[in-house]
């Protein structure tokens, strides 16, 4: 609309009388622009981070292809819910779209971790490994939701002009974490089962990126049980009867 506001003015500004000109006070457009861009901004880093993160430590480049689906799949899915409740593009409801951002790749690196573990320990078949996973994660993703949801609801009542604004922003991030979760529970594990596959033995040395997981794996586990004896050193209680500092 302001787009065409501005042909508009451009086509009467040729009609206008020697010496008047016409000049913006406020643009709004500027500041949905801008918005735009950090959504997409986002979306990229996400990307990115998701690819460097899951590649490193699951050593699976496979795995990066999950959240690669899911992310568009509930950024899709939130938009069509927006038209379907009459809610406008705007600078709230971008907002929470670049926070929801990071749940929805958060939910599906949870499943995509959890069925890896699975592999891990010894399952030989994606499918088996996915519902190993899915039967004990499922609940924690369901919890999570159900919390996130908690937290953004209440905004959609409050009263007033801003009530307004805010409903849109409370009722975008709450469709789409449900949706995310929805995609956790369903898509995610489903392609986990269809991309993943058990870990191949005995190949550690062979090529750069073998080798350099094959040391990223013993740094990564020598720092784990460094961790795991100061959670127990923690633990422990002093032989003078002081009460722990970790349970």
């Amino acid at each position: 609309m302001i787009k065409n506001v501005k042909v508009q003015l451009e086509e009467a500004a040729r009609t206008f009388p020697s010496g008047i000109h016409y000049t913006y006070m406020i643009d709004a457009s500027e500041f949905l622009g801008a918005s735009i861009n950090k959504v997409l901004h986002t979306l990229v880093e996400a990307f990115i981070l998701v690819f460097i993160v899951i590649f490193i430590f699951l050593q699976n480049i496979r795995s990066t292809i999950i959240p690669a689906i899911a992310v568009p799949v509930a950024i899709v899915g939130t938009f069509f819910f927006l038209e379907i409740l009459g809610f406008s593009i705007n600078l709230l409801t971008l907002f929470a779209m670049v926070l929801a951002i990071g749940i929805v790749v958060d939910d599906a690196i949870v499943v995509v971790e959890a069925v890896h573990a699975e592999l891990d320990a010894g399952e030989k078949d994606p499918k088996e490994a996915a519902i190993n996973a899915m039967e004990k994660i499922a609940p924690a993703i369901i919890s999570i939701t159900l919390v996130m949801a908690a937290v953004f609801i209440p905004i959609s009542f409050i009263g007033g002009t801003s009530g307004v604004f805010y409903k849109q922003f409370g009722l975008t991030m709450v469709i789409a974490i449900m949706i995310s979760a929805i995609n956790a529970l369903t898509l995610s594990p489903a392609l986990c089962a269809l991309f993943l596959k058990p870990h191949a033995e005995g190949e550690e040395h062979k090529g750069f990126m073998k080798r350099f997981h094959f040391y990223f794996n013993l740094d990564f586990d020598a720092t784990k049980r460094k961790y795991e004896s100061t959670l127990r050193f923690m633990g422990k209680k002093d032989t003078d009867g002081l009460p722990c500092y970790w349970s």
